[in-house]
């Protein structure tokens, strides 16, 4: 399958985001731990990830949890 992310608002609706995929999940992870800062300051608050249409994992806030 091909991995790719979700992006959500603050509201936990969909938004837009970087159309990426992945041929698997670790490459997904990388390009997340790479990336996250910037999508946090683009209004991106939480993300899913996605296998296909299937859920993986998430929505992770991409906010620090305390």
């Amino acid at each position: 399958m091909t991995f790719r992310w979700r992006y959500l608002d603050d509201a936990g609706e969909q938004t837009t985001g970087p159309d990426e995929s992945f041929s698997d999940q670790a490459e997904a992870e990388s390009w997340f731990t790479d990336v996250w800062p910037e999508l946090l300051d683009d209004g991106v608050h939480a993300v899913t990830l996605l296998d296909g249409d299937a859920e993986v994992y998430g929505p992770m806030s991409l906010h620090e949890q305390g």
